[in-house]
């Protein structure tokens, strides 16, 4: 019988979440190394630089790859004749952790995790708490797999009692275009089938955890049912033409990662959840000789990528910026902006909207400003800002007409992913114009701004309203002022060219 300290579990969940904050796993960069090498998309060329660029910064810097630094999951299998020495429960124990990791004063995570999330929504500080799932299993070991999971790709999960003689692959090929591109792919999709419906959820979560693998089960062939619908949803997803942050290419997923589970005979339960380009995730085993111990990998596993973005792109002074310098940038242009940036966010907007209807006097002067969708990790050392890459778009998709019309007055908005029909509409009708920062180099992004302070509504946290100074911040025209997006014209336009590359059969 093993005796597990207390203390050793939970210092090894800490070291674990600051570890996996910055160090992405191998499997994950060589797969996005690979898709650079073979895109031949150049927008979705220059995100998968970025991407490989941001992910090389953050090994060095030991800052977090995004400013998602994710709710985390835990999937705990204690031994059965392990014992703790401590009073703890394993929740417990996970979020006292989670506390020590998201606080650290060298490297601060972002605390995105709200209480009384139908009220108040507040924030809790610390990230806490976990979601854990326990396990009794034979043995006097302690098995800890733990993710860190962006709320992006988390909002994206899908799920459907299919009937029995449906298919899956269709079904997901339906899911995967409604989806858009705020899961930041290319990433892994993870599908649990059977079951109950919680358990096909639980099981695509899970399946998340896996080693990227699918380039070699397509070299031995596979073996099973199963392995025979990763290749051909692998196949038949990248066909889709959505490509890197939904801007059309070659490589929309990494891999794809099934588990399953016998089910009733009535019931087919489908569960699908996306990781995006923040994939954080390890694994550990405690045997009651101490905490686990976490080696770094080298820096070599990383590639040395060309990013030619500031060559290709169109220099902006936000300073003096106006409705007639926008209306001649044209969707897919490359930007890169200087000058003073708002932020802002759900929380925010929510404030704003509250205020024009009452009346009052906004905290901030909008017109003619450009505003950015994000939610920065708290600075450290020398930093104006931590990481600070873009959040999802569509969220905000139901203010939009309001802060681009007279009241408030914006002329540009910068996230990521795709606007819905409404938010193109009012683009096109106010003259605005919505870009694009890659989401999944939040790090790279941050390194553009020199200064920051908060201008209003401090008590949101992360979601305050800031104003950063930026220089030479690289962004993509996503919908210019007459309406064009580039998440409609790119992915049509490579689902097109796709179509005309055989596809390898699925064996």
């Amino acid at each position: 019988m093993s005796t597990i300290r207390q203390e050793d579990f939970i210092q090894s969940v800490a070291d674990a979440l600051q570890f996996i904050s910055y160090y992405h796993p191998l499997d994950f960069v060589r797969a996005v190394k690979a898709a650079w090498a073979r895109e031949e998309s150049p927008a979705a060329k220059d995100a998968l630089a970025q991407i490989l660029i941001n992910s090389r910064m953050s090994a060095e810097g030991h800052r977090p790859i995004c400013q998602d630094t994710g709710m985390v999951v835990a999937f705990v299998r204690a031994g059965m004749d392990a014992r703790f020495d401590g009073g703890m429960s394993v929740q417990a124990m996970v979020d006292e952790g989670v506390r020590r990791a998201y606080t650290h004063p060298d490297n601060p995570l972002r605390a995105s995790v709200l209480a009384d999330p139908a009220g108040a929504r507040r924030n809790t500080r610390d990230n806490t708490p976990a979601v854990v799932y326990v396990e009794l299993v034979p043995g006097d070991g302690v098995d800890v797999r733990i993710a860190a999971k962006g709320g992006g790709s988390e909002n994206k999960a899908r799920f459907a009692v299919l009937n029995p003689s449906d298919s899956i692959v269709d079904w997901v090929l339906e899911q995967l275009p409604r989806m858009g591109a705020g899961w930041c792919p290319p990433g892994i999709l993870g599908i649990g089938i059977g079951g109950s419906p919680e358990k096909a959820l639980l099981m695509a979560k899970e399946a998340l955890l896996d080693t990227i693998d699918i380039q070699e089960l397509r070299a031995r062939g596979p073996a099973s049912r199963v392995e025979e619908l990763r290749l051909e949803l692998f196949d038949k997803a990248n066909a889709l033409g959505i490509g890197a942050q939904g801007l059309g290419g070659l490589t929309t997923v990494l891999d794809v990662k099934i588990l399953d589970y016998p089910t009733h005979a009535a019931s087919l339960p489908v569960g699908l959840i996306p990781n995006c380009a923040a994939t954080r995730h390890i694994h550990f085993t405690l045997d009651g000789s101490g905490p686990a111990r976490f080696t770094p990998p080298p820096l070599s596993e990383w590639p040395e990528v060309a990013w030619d973005g500031p060559a290709g792109s169109r220099r902006v002074n936000l300073d003096t910026l106006t409705r007639a310098d926008i209306a001649g940038w044209r969707a897919g242009d490359r930007l890169l902006l200087s000058g003073r940036l708002l932020t802002g966010r759900d929380a925010a907007h929510k404030k704003i909207a509250d205020l024009v209807a009452r009346g009052e006097p906004l905290p901030v002067d909008f017109h003619g400003r450009f505003i950015y969708y994000v939610g920065p990790v708290d600075a450290v050392g020398d930093e104006a800002v931590g990481p600070a890459g873009p959040t999802t778009a569509t969220r905000m998709d139901k203010f939009t007409d309001l802060m681009l019309g007279e009241s408030v007055g914006l002329i540009g908005m910068v996230g990521k992913s795709e606007r819905g029909p409404e938010a193109i509409a009012s683009i096109k009708a106010h003259g605005g114009v919505y870009c694009i920062a890659v989401g999944g180099a939040a790090y790279l992004v941050s390194k553009a701004i020199k200064a920051a302070r908060v201008l209003a509504f401090p008590e949101l946290g992360m979601e305050a309203i800031h104003e950063f100074v930026v220089e030479d911040m690289p962004v993509t025209v996503a919908v210019d002022s007459r309406g064009e997006s580039v998440h409609e014209t790119g992915p049509r336009e490579w689902r097109m060219k796709i179509g005309r590359i055989p596809l390898a059969p699925a064996r």
